[in-house]
């Protein structure tokens, strides 16, 4: 293969990496834009029908309807994730292999033990996985495929994703009290500290030098 067909065959590949990445974040942001919806809407509507006054069991049976109405956009969300995840570290031919395997798993632990426990085997899949991106992602790592150049930019998206990752896992075990409040918390943490790296990248990478160059002068 010459030089000419190297570079064709080149600009095809980064084409079509660019074209999943793209629908990937447009299927991504739609799932959230629906859950978002859904929430305002039953929040207005609890408050609007006062359900919050009356009986119990017509309080249960609002929340279990809404569950089920938000619940397939919570699973499309958590498989958007269990691929999202992985596309850091693996080529797009792998990152389908992967994606294959995760759900053929998730889909027998669902049959053994039940959707939900499905549904947190992807989680702890994608956050093992998140985990190891952050902390390549800290240590400056080149392997990493971000759409993205710069340090802080690529560790505030691990630490955003990271957020959202802990965030549906503390949906899923809101019922385990102090788990759900220390999820709530690193949640919270990783989340705001991720959109901070992100959005004022060169802020923080200012200050990061300024602390180290007064820290370098006292002494």
């Amino acid at each position: 293969m010459n030089q000419s067909e190297n570079i064709r065959e080149g600009g095809r590949t980064a084409k079509r990496k660019g074209s999943y990445d793209f629908y990937l974040i447009l299927a991504t942001t739609a799932v959230l834009f629906i859950i978002s919806a859904i929430s305002i809407y039953g929040m207005f509507y609890f408050k609007l029908a006062a359900v919050h006054q009356m009986a119990d069991a017509v309080k249960l049976a609002y929340m279990e309807r809404m569950n089920n109405i938000v619940s397939p956009f919570l699973i499309m969300l958590i498989l958007l994730l269990s691929i999202c995840v992985p596309k850091r570290l693996l080529p797009t031919a792998w990152l389908n292999r992967f994606a294959v395997v995760l759900l053929v798993a998730a889909a027998v632990t669902s049959l053994a033990l039940g959707i939900k426990a499905g549904l947190v085997l992807v989680l702890t899949a994608a956050l093992i996985l998140q985990v190891a991106v952050l902390s390549m992602a800290l240590t400056g790592s080149a392997v990493l495929n971000f759409e993205k150049k710069g340090y802080w930019v690529r560790v505030g998206s691990c630490l955003v994703h990271l957020g959202l990752i802990l965030f549906i896992l503390d949906l899923l075990l809101h019922r385990h009290q102090p788990l759900h409040l220390a999820l709530f918390w690193v949640t919270t943490g990783a989340t705001v500290i991720g959109m901070l790296c992100c959005f004022y990248a060169d802020t923080v990478a200012g200050l990061i030098r300024g602390k180290r160059w007064s820290v370098s002068g006292d002494q």
